[in-house]
Parts: C-alpha cells; structure tokens; sequence
C-alpha cells in the first residue's frame, strides 16, 4: 500500500473509484462530487498553489484518494477535504483515517486555519470519522462548491 501524490495517469482509476461509490451507497449524482468536470481529470485539477490529491495504491492499483483545496469563494484562510473515496479493498483497514489525517497535516503545513468538508448523509462511516477528528456539524453550506445534494457540512479549526 501507498500514498502517494496523484500523477496524471491515475486519472481513469480514481475516477472510476470514485464514481463506484456513489452507486454503491445510493448517493445523488446531480448536485454531487459524481457531475464534477474535476472527477474526469484529477491530476489536472490539484495543480495550482496550496492544493494537493494524494491517492492510495494498492497492489499497483489506485483504489482511493482525497484532497486539500482552498474553499471556493471564500476566506482564503479556509480549505477544503475533497473527494476522499475508496474503493471496497481498503475499507476497514484504518487506510481511510490515515490518508484523512495526512490531508489535515498538509492543510496545516499550507497555512490553512480551518478545514471544512461536504458530505452524503449515506456515508455513515466517514461522518463518524470526521467527528471523531474532531469537525463540527454546521446548519448550512459554506462557500461555492456547487454540491446542492450534500447534506453535511463540517468545519475543523486547525
């Protein structure tokens, strides 16, 4: 198992993970991560400053991944944790806490002061996750992620 930063040849992999889950658990596609322009091209999409997508490979496999953003339309002291999916074969084996809390350290190391992240009320699991971590439930949305369908919203103060 690695983690390790995505290349552009993980593009087809992730994407595929990460749709994967949205059908698995009965998340919307409209409103969603799924509809993203970014989930097609990944690599791509985590190339400016101050942001980064680390997957998880798994017997030369990308099975996984998640990313730190500066959130969209917003104070520029806030990020975001997006698009951190995993496929069935890394599920229960703490890979999921682990890559989680490598995107809180670099969220420190790139000077952010507070994480927020979007959720499906479907992923139970990862809801519990981030509590545990320590992020707050909020009432409503913050800046302009286009995530309509995501019901949980959560902020971390670093």
């Amino acid at each position: 198992m690695i983690i390790r930063e995505i290349q552009q040849k993980d593009n087809a992999q992730i994407e595929a993970a990460i749709r994967a889950c949205f059908h698995e658990f009965g998340i919307p596609l409209v409103g969603t991560a799924y509809e993203d322009i970014e989930t097609t091209q990944m690599f791509e999409s985590y190339q400016d400053e101050k942001e980064v997508y680390f997957v998880i490979e798994l017997d030369e496999k990308v099975c996984g991944g998640g990313g730190v953003k500066p959130l969209k339309d917003f104070d520029a002291d806030v990020c975001e944790i997006q698009k951190m999916y995993f496929s069935p074969a890394l599920r229960g084996k703490g890979l999921g806490k682990l890559l989680f809390k490598k995107c809180i350290e670099t969220a420190k190391d790139l000077g952010f002061k507070q994480i927020y992240l979007e959720s499906a009320p479907q992923l139970k699991a990862a809801i519990h996750i981030y509590e545990t971590f320590g992020f707050n439930h909020l009432d409503a949305p913050l800046g302009d992620t286009g995530h309509s369908s995501c019901g949980v919203w959560m902020l971390k103060k670093l």
